[in-house]
Formats: C-alpha cells, sequence, structure tokens
C-alpha cells in the first residue's frame, strides 16, 4: 500500500481491503505494546470511576499511537499515555453520554413497538368478532418491514459514532461533545463501508472468541468435576479465571479494533481536509 493519499482536494478512500490489511499490519508490528496496554485498560475496569475513565483513555491511547504509525510520527507509549490521561474525565464523559444515547434509543424502540402492538390489538380485536386473516398477515408484513426499517435505521445512526473515541484521543482543543460531534461530521456518507469493515474485522476475531468459549467450557466442566458440589471456593477460582480469560481475550482483540479505526479515520481525513501526508510504504 503506497502512494499520497491526502491532498488539497477530496480523493478515492481506501479501499475496504487496504483499511483492513492496513490495521492488521499495525496491529501485528506492535502486538505485544498493544497487548500490553489494552490488558492495563482491562484491569482499571476493576476500580470504579477513576479506573473506568482510564480504561477508555488506555484503549484510545492504541488509536492514537497507531495513527503517529500512519502519518510517520510515531510517538512513545509514555507520552501518548500523558497526553491521553490529561483528558481522561473526557473520556468517562463521552462514555457516558454515548451510554445515555444508547439507552435513548432502546427506550425509544420500546415505545414504538409498544404502541405498534397496542395498535395491533385494537385493529384486530376492536370489534369483538374473530380477526380477518388477511388482515393480520397485512399487520404481520407490515411490523417485519417496519423492524426492519427501524433496525436499519438504528445500526445507520450509530455507526455514525464509530469513531468517537479517536479524535479525542488525537486532536488539539477537543472535548468529548466535539469529539462525539467529530464522528458524526467524518463518518457522513460513509457509513456503509464502515459496516462492512467492521463486519470483516468481526470475522477475523471469531477464532479467537470460538477459542475462549472453549476454554470456558472446559473450565467450567472440569471445575464441576473436581468440587463434586456447590463449592464456594471452587466457584471463586473458577470466576477469577474466567474473568482473567476475558481480560485476555479481550485485550487481545481490542488492539485489532483500535487499528482498524485509527486507518478509517486517517482515511476519512485524508479525503475530507486534505492532510497532505503519506501512508508508511514499508510494513508498518
Amino acid at each position: 500500500m503506497s502512494g499520497n493519499i491526502g491532498s488539497p482536494s477530496p480523493i478515492q478512500p481506501l479501499s475496504v481491503g487496504n483499511v483492513v490489511s492496513a490495521g492488521i499490519r499495525l496491529y501485528r508490528s506492535h502486538l505485544k505494546d498493544y497487548f500490553l496496554l489494552a490488558l492495563k485498560a482491562y484491569v482499571w475496569i476493576l476500580v470504579p470511576i477513576y479506573g473506568w475513565g482510564k480504561c477508555y483513555a488506555l484503549i484510545a491511547l492504541i488509536s492514537r499511537l497507531a495513527f503517529g504509525e500512519l502519518v510517520n510520527q510515531p510517538e512513545s507509549i509514555s507520552s501518548g499515555e500523558r497526553f491521553v490521561n490529561s483528558r481522561m474525565w473526557q473520556f468517562l464523559l463521552m462514555t457516558l453520554l454515548m451510554g445515555f444515547l444508547g439507552l435513548g434509543i432502546v427506550l425509544g424502540m420500546a415505545i414504538v413497538f409498544g404502541l405498534f402492538g397496542f395498535l395491533s390489538a385494537v385493529l384486530i380485536g376492536g370489534s369483538g368478532q374473530q380477526a380477518n386473516p388477511a388482515s393480520v398477515i397485512l399487520l404481520v408484513a407490515i411490523a417485519i418491514i417496519a423492524g426492519i426499517g427501524i433496525f436499519l435505521g438504528v445500526f445507520w445512526f450509530l455507526t455514525r459514532f464509530f469513531l468517537v473515541d479517536v479524535p479525542l484521543a488525537i486532536e488539539e482543543n477537543i472535548d468529548a461533545t466535539s469529539s462525539i460531534s467529530r464522528s458524526w461530521e467524518l463518518t457522513e456518507g460513509y457509513v456503509w463501508r464502515i459496516v462492512l469493515i467492521s463486519f470483516i474485522t468481526f470475522l477475523i476475531t471469531i477464532p479467537i472468541q470460538i477459542l475462549v468459549q472453549i476454554i470456558t467450557s472446559i473450565l467450567q466442566v472440569a471445575f464441576f468435576a473436581i468440587s463434586g458440589e456447590d463449592s464456594g471456593l471452587f466457584a471463586l477460582l473458577y470466576f477469577v479465571l474466567v474473568l482473567a480469560l476475558s481480560f485476555t481475550s479481550g485485550a487481545a482483540i481490542v488492539p485489532l479494533w483500535q487499528a482498524i479505526k485509527a486507518v478509517v479515520y486517517y482515511d476519512l481525513r485524508s479525503r475530507r481536509e486534505g492532510l497532505g501526508l503519506q501512508l508508511r510504504d514499508r510494513e508498518i
């Protein structure tokens, strides 16, 4: 992958394959550093509030480091960590805002489907007579079409926030709310490309997820066979091992996603704003 992908005018985007392959190359060449950062982030989850802010900042740091590699301005981990730590509370606020947004979407969908169900019941059974099969079929068809439409709309809407943490980890003079707005701005018109990139990345991570499920099942069977009955000590040990396995697998997967997000962010900024930077033409 070579060539200048930034210019004063919009240019052709990187292909989906190039985005994914660049993310994989970043992930592979910095696996140890990114893995340890992600693992450190997951451990901070155990500390309420302060630790959550640290967790989100460290995860976003991976995207910052990956972006620095892409633009030929590599940064040390300590320097990058100082930058994201200075915005730790903004990362926590951003996550809370996104959580409230997600909750609002869930409640809105519940209200819409509840009203549809209520109106359907009124229309079908309001006359006190047996429902007309044709009416039932029509309502079911409308429900399916509306459901698919709502699902795609929500999926499109949420994908606009794919890069929500990246601007906050990279750009100057930005806070939680403006980072959210920045993601919305950058992803305009490129939602379905991002969806395809995300789908391919998800497929790549499936083997790790399957392996984790297999190991978890083996541990469950083994501990049940050893304990023979419900034992508090064995249950605690099982919980600790499963938690450690979850943290380890998450630390293996999250850096790939953050590297992919860094490449997407670079690609969108290059085309929209003409960064005038060159993607590194070597094994990153």
